[in-house]
């Protein structure tokens, strides 16, 4: 364009049809460790607040170590709880881990095209699904339960034992 002028990496003029001109971008100063940390006001008196941020710190975790096998958090709560509950039916599952019907419903098909789960006719009533475990949802079930004792060992490892103790037993009750 007539009467710009291109500057050089050193910020100089550089003659019109010269060497092409790069920008070199400097990057964010690093955060000084004595910067003061950000007031969370109100929250350091939530409850809630505090619970979430532990809640996504764990998963954050249990869906790290879970991804070498694929299962998510939430398939590995149908499987377990379906292996120490053989038979057990889709609305039972459902009200058991409040997980809504429709999403349960896509879960175990998930799960089933994996060869994980079978949905068979409940003996008692026909009109419900008896649900099981393949025997390669067992396998893969006892992988991801070696895996999750894992994840524990390093909550109670940074969290302490005797707080950990702590933390499950006042929330196993909610």
């Amino acid at each position: 364009m007539p009467g710009s002028k291109r500057t050089s990496k050193r910020g100089k003029a550089a003659p019109r049809g010269g060497r092409k001109t790069v920008r070199i971008r400097k990057s964010a100063p690093a955060r000084r460790v004595s910067e003061p940390a950000i007031e969370l006001g109100d929250l350091n008196e939530r409850l809630g607040y505090f619970a979430r941020r532990l809640q996504v710190w764990i998963f954050q975790d249990f869906i790290r170590r879970l991804s070498s096998i694929d299962i998510s958090p939430a398939q590995f709560s149908v499987l377990v709880v379906i292996a120490a509950n053989p038979g057990l039916s889709q609305a039972e599952l459902a009200g058991t881990l409040a997980i809504e019907r429709a999403r349960l419903v896509r879960l175990l098909h998930r799960l089933e095209q994996r060869g994980f789960t079978q949905r068979l006719p409940s003996a008692a009533d026909g009109r419900r699904h008896a649900l099981q475990l393949t025997r390669n949802g067992q396998t893969v079930l006892a992988r991801a339960q070696a895996l999750a004792a894992q994840h524990e060992a390093g909550l109670r490892q940074k969290l302490g034992a005797e707080r950990y103790r702590l933390l499950l037993e006042n929330m196993r009750p909610i």
